[in-house]
């Protein structure tokens, strides 16, 4: 059993053909599973790495001289997702789940793992962004640096009682090659993931400059079709995507039993622009960064904050529920 533990590892895709309730993975929590597929709300994308925090940071108020060092900056920018999740207006009830940082995993809000403070005291969903960034550009791509010590990783989210998992690679043209290479990386350790009982979040997201968007994107669902034929019954995955130039495209995509959900990424749309894109979008909701956080500022007063906030949730979710 080691062995074909171990061999698997190597070969992630054999997992298809492997009844993946015979790893040693944890149970995933099915009281999150049912919320996630069923109830309404969206996905505040709370993830920004550390080659994306000094700029996050920026624009919240915060110029790199208010701190020294990546500890400094990574507690910096902890007090605002803080800031953000304690807030009255981060609400369940239009807010489903919440992406995390791997620093932001294994820090404390109140004395409590972040996690756990999500889930038990908002009751809100934790997921972990696990991706070390992107390649270079390829055949019109840029597919994930490998992801070392993953397993591990995992290991710890199972631990933090993360719910899912998310990882982005990027489409800069419509080249079919390059596409197939995207969604083959994105369900190889997506695969992986699923076998540590996780629910991975399959992000190839489709740049909204990409001179040939419409083609990419559905070059990119043939693919993803091919893939979702091939999983075991069992297996559970989502996708993240950019908002479609053609609506609805992820319609029949959203059927399949193997998929929890597809959201959407803000994708460097304004906030109001996002908004009105995924309205027209049925069953997509919205996994938001920048969109959700612009306009909110360290030096607001928390009735400030929490105003500004709420418009910004009001608005995303309103979109979400279509």
């Amino acid at each position: 059993m080691k062995f074909i533990f171990n061999f698997v590892e190597f070969l992630p895709f054999l997992r298809y053909n492997i009844d993946i309730r015979k790893k040693e993975a944890c149970p995933m929590n099915q009281d999150q599973l049912k919320r996630m597929q069923h109830d309404k709300g969206f996905i505040a994308a709370l993830d920004q790495s550390g080659g994306s925090t000094p700029k996050a940071l920026k624009a919240y108020g915060v110029d790199e001289s208010a701190y020294h060092g990546e500890e400094e900056m990574f507690t910096r920018v902890h007090e605002m997702r803080t800031r953000i999740i304690k807030s009255p207006s981060f609400d369940k009830k239009e807010i489903l789940a919440a992406i995390l940082f791997e620093n932001t995993m294994d820090r404390k809000i109140d004395g409590i793992l972040t996690a756990d403070f999500l889930w038990e005291k908002k009751g809100i969903i934790p997921i972990l962004k696990v991706d070390k960034g992107l390649a270079d550009e390829k055949n019109g791509v840029q597919l994930m640096k490998p992801i070392d010590g993953l397993n591990a990783l995992l290991d710890r989210a199972n631990e933090r009682h993360i719910f899912g998992t998310k990882m982005r690679s990027v489409i800069k043209e419509a080249n079919e090659a390059g596409i197939k290479a995207i969604i083959d990386q994105q369900f190889e350790v997506g695969m992986q993931i699923v076998g540590k009982g996780l629910v991975p979040i399959l992000e190839p997201e489709v740049d909204i400059h990409c001179p040939e968007k419409a083609k990419a994107e559905k070059i990119m669902v043939g693919f993803m079709k091919e893939h979702l034929a091939k999983l075991p019954a069992e297996a559970k995955v989502m996708f993240k995507v950019t908002i479609p130039t053609e609506d609805n495209l992820y319609e029949e995509l959203m059927k399949d039993p193997h998929v929890v959900r597809i959201v959407a990424l803000s994708g460097g749309y304004p906030q109001d622009e996002a908004n009105e894109k995924l309205a027209r979008n049925h069953g997509l909701i919205a996994s938001f960064s920048r969109a959700l956080s612009q306009d909110l500022r360290a030096g607001q007063s928390d009735a400030e904050f929490n105003s500004v906030l709420k418009k910004a949730i009001d608005g995303i979710y309103a979109a979400s529920i279509t």
